[in-house]
């Protein structure tokens, strides 16, 4: 799914446009299912129905590559594995087949490893696709679009509070309660692809980029998963310092991040829908571009295909950050916005190492302004 489909689907997880059928889950403490719920989503109140969507809007938030990952199947998957037929079950039946329903609960609960107790919520929508004709006028609808989406929500306990209680004129302490925190991770089947069903494909959700839970989507999807967006990041930077050694000063970091700036304000400017990933020769082509040599550039892609594998492609902001250039010593850290990553520079004076910045504007320390004589 690209960004412009994921928009789309967020977008209906609202009060006045979901078509919400039901909502089942259970409470999951030390691997043990605590309790069990089944409820007809429209008769829930206001409040907590707007509650229960604000968790399930969150498993489509985040960047492709990074929170969002498509997970795909195989065609022998799709024809008779138990993983697919599973959530197939879980789709087709709009949550209400009890024996499919027990069968993911078990999966879940036996496969995730998460410590303290959760909240698994599963919920199944049908979205009627209308489709634009060319003067921008609605036409009918081209397809229902059914699907379920799962959020996995860590519960913690809120602290004993002090409180007043106006009618009895006096204080109270309110006691602990059980919180429902933003989803750790989930999903949703099938994938929304060119604004159809596509039963080859879903969509998960990971809300730490160094944690992607494979334990779960083996037993769920038994699909592999990319390494997760920090490890793939740090072992980039691994490679490309063991592969550029000596070459590696501050304008070829600086070099290769307006580069990756650039090209990620290319593709969005040019409304490609299509996530914009990298391949290995695309990184190769960065590092020329950085002023290293062609020895370097072939010792890099060796030590990549070895990692990653030839066919791998890594999205820009897991090579590097975007938004910012981060300069790093034991005492000290400095923080430039991506575009201005020309401020900054390394010299050496008197056979001592310094990071120089250049200050244009007003300079404060510590939110009191400074001369700099």
């Amino acid at each position: 799914m690209n960004n412009r489909e994921i928009s789309e689907i967020r977008r209906r997880i609202r009060p006045e446009k979901n078509n919400i059928g039901r909502v089942r889950g259970c409470y999951v403490t030390n691997k043990t299912v605590v309790s069990e719920f089944n409820l007809n989503f429209q008769l829930i109140s206001t409040d907590e129905a707007e509650e229960l969507l604000s968790v399930l809007r969150k498993i489509f938030s985040g960047s492709i590559g990074r929170n969002l990952i498509d997970i795909s199947f195989t065609n022998q998957q799709v024809l008779e594995s138990d993983e697919h037929k599973l959530l197939s079950t879980l789709r087709n039946s709009a949550l209400t087949d009890d024996e499919a329903i027990k069968t993911f609960y078990n999966k879940t609960v036996s496969s995730l490893e998460l410590d303290g107790s959760y909240l698994l919520l599963l919920a199944n929508d049908k979205y009627d696709v209308y489709t634009f004709s060319a003067d921008g006028e609605k036409e009918d609808s081209a397809e229902m679009f059914s699907y379920i989406m799962c959020a996995v929500c860590p519960i913690k306990s809120s602290k004993p509070t002090l409180s007043y209680a106006l009618s009895e004129n006096n204080f109270k302490n309110l006691t602990r309660d059980s919180i429902i925190c933003a989803p750790e991770l989930g999903f949703m089947f099938p994938a929304f692809d060119t604004r159809k069903a596509n039963i080859y494909n879903a969509l998960y959700y990971t809300r730490s980029t160094t944690e992607s839970h494979t334990e779960y989507t083996d037993a769920i999807f038994n699909s592999k998963l990319p390494k997760p967006a920090a490890e793939q990041t740090e072992e980039l930077a691994t490679i490309i310092n063991s592969a550029v050694a000596d070459e590696c000063d501050i304008e070829f970091v600086q070099a290769i991040q307006s580069q990756l700036v650039e090209i990620t304000q290319d593709h969005k400017n040019n409304k490609i829908d299509e996530p914009l990933v990298l391949s290995e020769k695309d990184i190769g082509s960065l590092l020329r571009c950085g002023g290293v040599g062609e020895d370097t550039v072939n010792e890099f892609t060796n030590k990549f295909s070895s990692d990653f594998g030839s066919s791998t492609s890594i999205t820009p902001a897991n090579i590097m950050d975007l938004k910012k250039f981060e300069v790093k010593t034991p005492d000290v850290l400095v923080k430039v916005k991506a575009e201005r990553n020309d401020l900054v520079e390394t010299r050496v004076i008197d056979g001592t190492k310094y990071i120089l910045i250049r200050a244009d504007g007003d300079v404060e320390v510590n939110g009191i302004k400074i001369n700099i004589k």
